[in-house]
């Protein structure tokens, strides 16, 4: 076999696995955004409160950050796969319970589940590309990934509004909860931790593996770590605000939007993700030469953005709302950023235990975000122009401050 020809089967392999990695992760992405489309409908259904359906949103990620301290080091050990096919079914489990809730106490039980299940896969994800990818190609490929997830963020819009209007949301989540068990079904069988032999050269691969308090040493001596994860912080709580729950009952209530058209706004958040998300990496290496540079530049525009729910976004006309909500989605998707830096500054031997310590702070960025942004629209009587502008000011003021920040991290160049 020619050398071109063991290249191309190796390519093969290696876009047979991001695909079938890329159906598991539309699915997570589909569960941390849904809310927002059925808010309305789970809240008639189930009795809720603006702080009850805060605190039904945010304890998927308070589950979900949490299941990442113990997650890292056994995706180091045990490997991705069988992380990743394990959670699938508790996945499918809490998809089913939420489902067929009938009150709070199963709907959360539901979403903790399915935040404990989908907690792994993104960063196994990552792990598994760290060994089948070179370090130039990581940025890259997590970048397509992202923007594969967002498919599932853009079902979570637009189309979950319409099937909810066909079938109901607890049939629509059904059907959701039926393709995950499938497609973990599928990761168990077809994915592979590990090539053969390795894509690069790295002198890491003779390193013993690292104890899990020594890799948390490591990571948590690093300055620049914890002004990566202030920043992912404030990233992801100021991105899950708008996409995951408040974006939609902003538009309904304020706005006065049906819920097809706030479903309709929302995705073109995720298009606009989605298309970031591919190219960011390229501006990271051609125009910025940067990653760190490219993240604190994407940061600054999206908190600026986020600006509009502080007071203006009511007042500009309705046909532009798609173009704000297409640059928020632009903007967000420099987030990925966090993920090229960390994955540059640790030893790929420990790469699952660093990438689940930032994921932490992503997602209890999500997490707090959601849930305290309910207690405060609930302390400026429900869903009115001042509580929706209370609550809104601290994810906002909290970007600024932490990308302001960011610049005096370590800089991590962006490979050629």
């Amino acid at each position: 076999m020619t050398t071109s020809s063991i290249t191309l089967k190796s390519n093969t392999v290696r876009w047979r696995l991001f695909f079938t990695l890329a159906l598991m992760y539309i699915l997570v992405y589909f569960y941390r955004v849904s809310l927002a489309v059925v808010s309305t409908d789970v809240s008639r259904d189930l009795t809720l409160t603006p702080e009850q359906l805060g605190t039904l949103a945010g304890v998927l990620f308070y589950v979900y950050a949490v299941a990442q301290i113990p997650l890292g080091p056994l995706i180091d050990r045990i490997g991705s796969r069988l992380v990743i096919s394990s959670c699938g079914l508790i996945t499918t489990l809490g998809g089913l319970l939420f489902a067929k809730a009938g009150s709070l106490a199963t709907a959360m039980a539901g979403r903790v589940l399915i935040g404990i299940g989908t907690a792994a896969v993104l960063m196994s994800i990552f792990t598994i590309f760290s060994y089948w990818y070179t370090r130039q190609e990581f940025g890259r490929i997590t970048g397509l990934m992202v923007a594969a997830g967002n498919l599932g963020n853009l079902a979570g819009t637009a189309p979950l509004a319409f099937a909810v209007g066909l079938i109901g949301w607890r049939s629509s989540f059904l059907w959701i909860a039926a393709l995950q068990g499938f497609v973990t079904l599928l990761i168990f069988m077809k994915v592979k931790d590990r090539p053969e032999h390795p894509v690069e050269e790295d002198s890491e691969k003779h390193l013993e593996k690292t104890g899990m308090f020594s890799a948390w040493g490591i990571i948590a001596r690093d300055r620049s770590f914890w002004l990566l994860a202030a920043i992912a912080f404030c990233w992801y709580g100021n991105y899950l605000a708008v996409q995951g729950l408040w974006g939609g009952p902003y538009l309904m209530q304020l706005i006065g939007l049906s819920r097809e058209k706030a479903g309709q706004m929302l995705m073109w958040t995720s298009v606009g993700f989605i298309i970031g998300s591919m190219i960011t990496d390229f501006a990271a290496r051609k125009l910025f030469h940067s990653y760190t540079r490219t993240l604190i530049a994407g940061q600054f525009s999206f908190a600026t953005l986020m600006t509009g729910f502080l007071g203006w976004l009511p007042f500009i006309p309705v046909w532009s709302l798609p173009l704000y909500f297409l640059a928020i989605g632009l903007t967000v998707s420099t987030g990925v950023m966090i993920y090229p830096i960390i994955r540059a500054s640790i030893p790929v031997t420990i790469v699952g235990t660093g990438l689940t310590s930032l994921n932490f702070f992503v997602l209890m960025g999500a997490a707090i975000a959601q849930h305290a942004m309910g207690i405060i629209i609930v302390l400026y009587g429900g869903y009115t122009t001042a509580g929706f502008r209370a609550a809104f000011l601290g994810p906002v003021v909290g970007l600024l401050f932490t990308t302001f920040l960011f610049i005096f991290a370590r800089n991590c160049p962006a490979g050629e």
